[in-house]
C-alpha cells in the first residue's frame, strides 16, 4: 500500500504513555506521528535528584528521536499543540497542521495551585528539567548570598528552605535538600554553617504519604526527621508572597526558596 493511502496515527506526548504506545504498537498500515513541546523523554520520579544536585539532567532525559529511530514508521515533531478540530480530525500546531485517522492524547499533567495561580512565580512546581535546573540554581544561590549576608535575619530567610506538599514528590524534596545541605554544602562554605539551614515539609493533611498504610507514613516522617526536616502536618497555606508563607495560622515563615509540591491537574 502507498505511503499516503496508509492510516495515520497522531501521538501528543512523548512521556511515558505516548512512547508506551509507539513501543506496543505496530501495524503495516499505519503511520505515527509523535508531537511534543521538548525533545527529549524525562524519567520524572528523579527530577528531585537534578533539583537537589545529586544527578546530572542527561542522566534522567533522553532524545525522543534516539529512542524511536529504529520506528521508520515514526515521525518525531518537536512542536506545541494549539487547538483541534474534531469534526475535521485535524490538530493545529505552533508550526503547521495535521491531519490524522486516529488521536492519542498523552499529554500528562500540569502543576495545580488550588485556584491561586498567582503563586507560581513564588513557589516553582518540579515537572521539567528546566524546573528542576531553576530550583537547583535558586537554592545553590540562596547559601552564595547568605555566605555574604551580615543581617542575621536575612541569613536564617536565605538558609530556609520551605517545601509545600507531603506526597512523593515533596517528601524527596525536602529529604534531598536536607542530605544536601548536611553531607555537600557543608564541606563548601567557610561563613556559614549549612547544616543549620532549615528544611520545613508543609502538609495540609494530618499525615504525609496520606496514600500509604499509616505506620509507612509514620516511618517517613521519622527519617525524615532524622535528616533535619521539620515536618508539619495539618497545616494549611494561606498566602504565598516572594520570600513569605502565610499559613491558615496567622504564622509567616520566611523562605529563601519556597516550592511548590501540593499537586497536579
Amino acid at each position: 500500500m502507498a505511503e499516503d493511502k496508509k492510516f495515520h496515527v497522531v501521538v501528543l506526548g512523548a512521556g511515558f504513555g505516548g512512547l508506551t504506545f509507539c513501543k506496543d504498537f505496530e501495524h503495516p498500515q499505519a503511520r505515527i506521528t509523535v508531537v511534543d513541546r521538548t525533545n527529549h523523554h524525562l524519567f520524572q520520579p528523579l527530577l528531585y535528584q537534578v533539583a537537589a544536585s545529586g544527578l546530572s539532567a542527561p542522566d534522567i532525559a533522553q532524545p525522543v528521536r534516539s529512542i524511536l529511530s529504529k520506528r521508520k514508521d515514526i515521525t518525531v515533531l518537536l512542536d506545541q499543540v494549539t487547538g483541534f478540530d474534531l469534526a475535521q480530525k485535524k490538530v493545529f500546531l505552533e508550526k503547521n497542521a495535521l491531519d490524522y485517522d486516529y488521536l492519542v492524547l498523552a499529554l500528562g499533567g500540569h502543576t495545580g495551585y488550588f485556584g491561586h495561580p498567582e503563586w507560581e512565580k513564588f513557589a516553582p512546581g518540579l515537572k521539567t528539567l528546566d524546573d528542576a535546573l531553576r530550583i537547583r540554581s535558586q537554592i545553590l544561590l540562596a547559601f552564595e548570598k547568605a555566605e555574604n549576608e551580615a543581617d542575621i535575619a536575612e541569613h536564617d530567610r536565605l538558609m530556609t528552605i520551605v517545601v509545600v506538599g507531603g506526597g512523593p514528590t515533596g517528601v524527596e524534596l525536602a529529604g534531598a535538600f536536607a542530605e544536601l545541605t548536611r553531607t555537600v554544602l557543608n564541606r563548601d562554605f567557610r561563613r556559614i554553617d549549612p547544616t543549620q539551614a532549615r528544611i520545613i515539609l508543609l502538609e495540609g493533611g494530618p499525615r504525609i504519604l496520606s496514600h500509604l498504610p499509616p505506620d509507612l507514613s509514620a516511618s517517613a516522617q521519622r527519617q525524615l526527621e532524622a535528616l533535619g526536616v521539620q515536618v508539619r502536618p495539618s497545616t494549611q497555606v494561606k498566602n504565598i508572597r516572594e520570600g513569605e508563607v502565610e499559613l491558615a495560622s496567622g504564622e509567616i515563615i520566611h523562605a529563601g526558596n519556597i516550592l511548590w509540591a501540593a499537586g497536579v491537574i
